[in-house]
């Protein structure tokens, strides 16, 4: 295989700066009219030369023109270095565009990951919202692992706390209403929705009543908390399983705590002189008559940026679940891995920077915890928003999505923005078949060259398809065939970019080019015969062109692998 057009031009215009090693930039520039490709090392190194970097480009230039692997070579602003690519190069790519490893560059190299995501509260049905975080910290986990990580996926149960006690007084409830001791009216603390009730029945139908007599919460609290987590981590995860989502760890809150993980943590902390007891000022906004300084047992996460110190007890001498998610993370980085990404819900911003300061306590700043916030889904029918469901009596569940539109449609859509940006997910748009459907357009690019395929075999029945693409004259292609062969060549460097930056979404827009680029080709072969993909007198032209469709399906199914979508032949 050889290596991808980026990298190939990098290490090329290395070797024309003796003893620079660093890696060099190789994007297409701002404008296309510029080229297809552009670098801006003479600005870079301009002052390390004693040049000016317009000057030093102009002698980079000169070397590049020695070169037939560059063309139409010019220098822009205040010194970039633009040039396109021949179509000899090109058209030798498309042999490793065949190939099914395509767009694998080694990045990571091995290097231990942990992706936590989701980590919904098991106190209820995974809500809808919660779908974005899911599937861009599904979608990042395979496409770190395809490029070289070691990853492992991670949730994270928070199953300890209040609120996994007012979840079990919930089901408490709802069990004695099945037997006439309870009013049907949910008591103002509870968890409201209908799927109480159905985990009410199923205890009822292992228990019986065997519960009903029991008025002393010791005789039945804990035994609810279990029976509770256990069906709604099993509603959780059959959600998850819909979604396309299966993760390697499940940790749980309740047995860190248990194991003494929280007090092993802040010892190891106190022993580095980052814990001690004081009064926190005044929160900011909080009148005086609100205020009672206490004296509390914090962490000294202002000595890694934070803007407080952060209390690890409540007043009855519990953990905070700050102390909680510390022991958590010492867990983690205790399990050996290198880099940890969490993926948390637009509520939790406030709570990154005490979170990654007391990750930078505990491996003395050799970790670093990226946190990745998603913002928030607004869920709308024909253009007005969609409040709640039923089953949960609060929000819109995954299940209601899923039963929609089906797991492909929203994992595509959860990645049409930038997951730091509010996204609008309109139920009646995702399943319209037009071009303002992101998924449909993508999906229908693929289902197009499977279509030609079949075209093919109809046209040339005595041929056989993969001998035409295996023995292709690829000279038979058009200048506009080649526009299409430029954006696939760009596939490695798309993935190489999304991975660096740790942005999933980029994979989508991605294919929604690649499918725009494809549609126009289709569309140009409408006025221009020697722009059809069969050309029903020409076998030879015809296979250079199956060879081109087959390239198109390699990339897109690469990348639906990765975003986790299943291609269709037919729509």
């Amino acid at each position: 295989m050889q290596k991808a057009l980026f990298i190939y031009y990098a290490d090329i215009i290395k070797n024309f700066v003796p003893g620079y090693k660093d890696f060099v930039s190789v994007d297409p520039p701002k404008e296309e009219s510029f080229g297809d490709f552009s670098t801006n090392i003479a600005m870079v190194l301009a002052k390390k030369v004693g040049k000016k970097p317009v000057e030093f480009a102009a002698e980079i230039v000169e070397k590049m023109k020695a070169n037939a692997d560059f063309i139409d070579i010019s220098i822009k602003g205040p010194g970039f270095i633009n040039w396109r690519v021949p179509n000899a190069l090109l058209k030798k790519q498309v042999q490793d565009i065949l190939d099914k490893d395509y767009g694998k560059i080694d990045l990571g190299k091995g290097t231990k990951i942990n992706i936590e995501y989701v980590s919904a509260n098991p106190t209820g049905l995974l809500h809808a919202g919660h779908a974005r975080g899911a599937i861009s910290g599904d979608v990042l986990a395979n496409l770190l692992s395809f490029v070289g990580y070691d990853v492992m996926k991670e949730y994270y149960i928070n199953d300890a706390g209040k609120q996994i006690e007012i979840l079990a007084k919930s089901l408490h409830h709802r069990y004695m209403e099945l037997f006439g001791k309870a009013n049907g009216e949910l008591p103002d603390w509870a968890y409201p929705g209908d799927y109480l009730i159905d985990t009410a029945k199923k205890l009822a139908e292992k228990h019986s009543d065997s519960f009903v007599n029991k008025k002393d919460e010791s005789e039945w609290l804990e035994f609810f908390k279990e029976f509770a987590i256990a069906d709604m981590m099993a509603m959780i995860k059959t959600d998850l399983d819909a979604l396309g989502i299966h993760h390697d760890v499940f940790s749980s809150e309740k047995k860190l705590v248990s194991d003494g993980a929280v007090e092993q943590a802040v010892d190891f902390l106190e022993k580095k002189g980052l814990i001690y007891r004081g009064v926190l000022d005044i929160p900011k906004g909080k009148e005086p008559d609100d205020w009672e300084p206490r004296e509390q047992l914090l962490f000294r996460s202002t000595a890694f940026g934070d803007e407080v110190d952060r209390p690890l007890q409540k007043s009855d001498g519990s953990w905070t679940y700050f102390a909680s998610d510390i022991a958590y993370h010492k867990n983690k980085i205790d399990r050996g891995f290198d880099e940890m990404i969490d993926f948390w819900g637009a509520d939790h911003g406030g709570y990154v920077k005490r979170m990654q300061a007391a990750v930078s306590a505990i491996s003395n700043n050799e970790k670093r915890l990226d946190v990745k916030i998603s913002q928030i889904v607004r869920f709308m029918d024909n253009g007005r928003e969609v409040r709640m469901s039923k089953r949960s009596g609060t929000f819109i569940t995954a299940r209601d999505v899923i039963d929609s539109v089906g797991k492909d449609v929203i994992r595509f859509i959860m990645l049409t923005r930038r997951d730091d940006a509010p996204l609008d997910f309109d139920f009646k748009k995702v399943v319209e078949q037009s071009r303002d459907n992101p998924v449909f357009y993508v999906q229908y690019a693929y289902a197009r060259t499977h279509s030609v395929f079949r075209q093919f075999m109809q046209t040339f029945t005595d041929k056989n398809l993969q001998d035409a693409i295996a023995n292709s004259d690829l000279d038979l292609l058009e200048d506009e065939d080649m526009v299409m062969v430029k954006t696939l060549c760009d596939y490695p460097r798309q993935i190489v970019m999304a991975a660096r930056n740790k942005e999933p979404h980029r994979i989508a827009f991605y294919l929604s080019d690649v499918a725009a680029k494809f549609h126009s080709l289709w569309n140009q072969g409408k006025e221009n015969t020697l722009l059809r993909f069969i050309v029903a007198d020409d076998y030879n032209k015809t296979c250079a062109k199956m060879t081109l469709l087959r390239a198109v399906q390699n990339v897109i199914e690469s990348a639906f692998a990765i975003i986790g979508v299943t291609p269709v032949k037919e729509l």
